[in-house]
Formats: structure tokens, C-alpha cells, sequence
């Protein structure tokens, strides 16, 4: 490296992560129900040009101590150095990873758990690299080929508010006619073409209904259903067999790779996963036992966006399709994924977005608008989006005062049922 290469490089000079909690309603899946609040982490990545890059990630207390960790270790790196800066992410998280799990995935490996710390500080350095050379992240990928992302309607059952509180705006919603009246609410909102039901809530039958009572009122609007592995095999197989012709996939019906690839064999819809396939090193023996059809990345545990572009070309040469998983999530992250998705070319499905259920951000409104289920790719440098302080200060606020420090749906979900187990599958 030349002398006016060094002195020309942008370097990280501060790194800040910020706990952050917002309103969530009591959404109902296999293992429980979603928390009064979701929480999540800002990352604010400062430079030596005074610009600065935001990313977002899980707000877990353990990934938010991984998170500081490297951000420490980031600080003097030249801001284009994002291999560099995943070696110091590896490094740094050396020994000190602890187990990782979040959510509905399985078992995170310590690469995996790596990668879940590195993707959102990529995700700022890219925020960082757009606004230094004038261009939207979209463009460091490789150029949009898309000028709008479609996503999915994401439907739950629920209870109508948290206990002790009043109903929420969608209501209770466990039947098939609540469930229409939600998919009705939120499409004439935001004019999504398909449709993602949680399932893995009531007996298997119902669940079927309920799909069916969807496609009825919705007859051209795709449907999937995702059990989060709340079925036997066999189970998933009868599922299959009665919604053949009505899915466009059906989602982690069981776990594992030999059950998911058992299944496969005996329906005719595609399979997807969040689940079974998580990391890099899950893709070979998918491939191989014929598990899955459908990959459902989530740059926030694949490593970012270059690592999702990876992905997505291996996908393309074994004629997977491709989608992208939601957790409850911010602006930031809906940027970062709109981004994303515009860049790769064989995306085949809607994306999962859990946007509609909250009412609170911690970006300025404006950029991120839903127009017949799509949003428009961001044209401003960088993200395209911009961090409201106000708006920050007052979720990380409420992150103190809720409580909250871990997602778990089943610990809440128990402490208002006592009786109640996790236990997958469960028909």
C-alpha cells in the first residue's frame, strides 16, 4: 500500500451499538408468543470522512455483547477493508462465542455465530462506501435488476392484546375467518400479492381451513404456510397431499434434513427453510438428500449481503429457488434487504417481512414506502435512509425500562400458561 493509498483510506474511528425495544403484538407460533416487545440493536459506524453508516441486528444481551466486542476491534480499519473486517470479527469472537440460537433457526455453529456479528457492521460499511461515492448500496452489489422488491403479507394467529392491555388495531385472530379479515386489512393496506400464514398454532386441520379460507378469498394471491417444524412427518405429508395445487411452498412442515427430505418425496409442492438450513455448511447435504427446494435467507445470520449474493449463485446452479426470512425488524434492516434483493437476479419469491405489525422506527419516514406489495429501491447514496436521534433515544428508553433482554416466546408464553411446553413436533 502506497503512502497516499494510506492516507486517502477511510477509517472507522468510533463504533456505537444501541439496544433498542419497540411494541409487538402477541403473535402466536410453535413455540409461543411474541413478547410485548421486540428488541434489537443500531449500529452507528463513524468514519474519519465524518460519515457514518447505520446497520441493525438482533437485540439478544448476549449477541449485544459479540456486537461491542467487535466493535472495538473494527475501530482504525479502513472502511473498505470488508474482508479484513470479517477476519476481525472472527478474531475477536475467538473463544468467546457462547452457544447462539434466535428465534426459530436451529443450532447457529461458531462461523455461524461469526457471521451474525459480522453481517450488520458489512451492512454499515457498504451504508458508508455508497455515501462516500455518491451511489446506493444497490449499485456496490453489482446494479439492481429489479426497480421494486415484492413482499409477502405475514399472517399470525394472535390474541386480540396482551394480557392486561387493550386490543390491538388487527384484533384476535384464531380461526379462519380472523384470519381472512387480517390478510383483507393488511392487503388492502399495503397491496401485497402473496401471503405467508404462521402456523404450528392449531390443530393441523384448522390450519388447513384457514389456507383454504384464504385461497377462497383470495384466489390470485400466492399462499405459503410456515409450521416452524410443529408436525411429525407423516403429518406433513397429510398436510401436503390436502393443500396440493393451493401452496406455492410449504415452509418447514418437520426438522431436520432426512424428515424434510421424506417429505419432499411424497408432495408435490416446493419446501422451504429458515430452519434446517442455516449456514454454509447445511447447503451440500440438502443438496444432496433433496430436502429442501426453497432457501430462505436472512443476510442478519448468512453474513450480510455479499455473503446472500453467494447464496444466491449457489441456488442458481442447483435450481433452488430463493427468498428472504423475517424476524421483527426496523427500518434499517428493510432497507438493507430491499437493497439486497434488487441486486440478485434469480430471487423466485416474495419476501417474508414482519414490517405491518409494528407502529414505531428509529429511521425518518419517508423512504421505505409499500406500493402494491413492493417497495421502491432507495436512489440516495448509501442505505437511503437516515436515522431519526429523537426516535433512537427514546426506543433504547424503552429497552431499559421493559425489561427484556432475551427473545423468548416460551418463557413469556409459560409465564402466562404454566402448563405450556415447546415441544416439536407436536402433531
Amino acid at each position: 500500500m502506497t503512502k497516499s493509498q494510506t492516507t486517502n483510506a477511510t477509517r472507522i474511528t468510533n463504533i456505537r451499538v444501541t439496544p433498542v425495544a419497540f411494541r409487538d403484538p402477541p403473535l402466536l407460533n410453535a413455540v409461543g408468543v411474541h413478547q410485548p416487545f421486540a428488541i434489537r440493536s443500531v449500529i452507528e459506524v463513524a468514519t474519519s470522512d465524518g460519515v457514518t453508516g447505520l446497520g441493525e441486528s438482533y437485540g439478544d444481551a448476549g449477541h449485544l455483547a459479540r456486537l461491542r466486542l467487535v466493535g472495538d476491534a473494527l475501530v482504525g480499519l479502513d472502511v473498505f477493508a470488508t474482508n479484513e473486517m470479517l477476519r476481525r470479527t472472527s478474531r475477536a469472537l475467538h473463544g468467546a462465542v457462547g452457544a447462539d440460537r434466535h428465534g426459530l433457526t436451529g443450532q447457529i455453529s461458531e462461523a455461524g455465530t461469526v457471521l451474525r456479528a459480522y453481517a450488520a457492521f458489512e451492512v454499515a460499511a457498504l451504508d458508508i462506501q455508497g455515501k462516500l461515492l455518491g451511489r446506493p448500496v444497490a449499485d456496490l452489489l453489482g446494479g439492481a435488476v429489479r426497480t421494486s422488491v415484492p413482499y409477502s403479507a405475514y399472517l399470525f394467529y394472535k390474541w386480540a392484546g396482551h394480557p392486561g392491555e387493550k386490543p390491538d388495531r388487527y384484533g384476535e385472530a384464531l380461526d379462519a375467518d380472523a384470519i381472512v379479515l387480517q390478510a383483507r386489512t393488511m392487503l388492502s393496506e399495503y397491496g401485497f400479492r402473496a401471503i405467508k400464514l404462521k402456523g404450528g398454532v392449531l390443530a393441523p386441520e384448522e390450519e388447513i381451513a384457514t389456507i383454504e379460507a384464504l385461497r377462497e378469498a383470495f384466489p390470485d394471491v400466492a399462499l405459503r404456510l410456515d409450521p416452524n417444524t410443529a408436525w411429525s412427518v407423516a403429518t406433513s405429508i397429510n398436510v401436503g397431499r390436502e393443500l396440493e395445487g393451493v401452496l406455492e411452498y410449504l415452509e418447514d412442515p418437520t426438522p431436520g434434513l432426512d424428515a424434510m427430505a421424506e417429505v419432499a418425496r411424497n408432495v408435490s409442492m416446493p419446501l422451504a427453510t429458515n430452519m434446517c438450513v442455516v449456514g454454509f455448511e447445511d447447503v451440500a447435504p440438502a443438496i444432496a438428500k433433496g430436502s429442501v427446494q426453497v432457501i430462505l435467507a436472512d443476510p442478519h445470520y448468512w453474513g450480510g449481503l455479499a455473503k446472500v449474493q453467494g447464496l444466491s449463485a449457489i441456488c442458481d446452479t442447483f435450481d433452488l429457488g430463493l427468498s428472504m426470512h423475517s424476524n421483527s425488524h426496523l427500518g434499517i434492516s428493510l432497507a438493507a434487504m430491499t437493497h439486497l434483493a434488487s441486486a440478485v437476479p434469480n430471487l423466485t419469491y416474495a419476501l417474508d417481512t414482519h414490517w405491518p405489525w409494528k407502529d414505531e422506527d428509529v429511521i425518518v419516514e419517508g423512504p421505505l414506502r409499500f406500493v402494491d406489495g413492493a417497495i421502491s429501491v432507495p436512489s440516495a447514496p448509501g442505505l437511503g435512509v437516515e436515522l431519526d436521534c429523537d426516535a433512537l433515544a427514546r426506543l433504547h428508553e424503552q429497552y431499559l425500562a421493559c425489561g427484556i433482554t432475551e427473545r423468548s416466546d416460551t418463557i413469556y408464553m409459560q409465564s402466562l400458561h404454566p402448563d405450556y411446553r415447546a415441544e416439536l413436533p407436536r402433531w
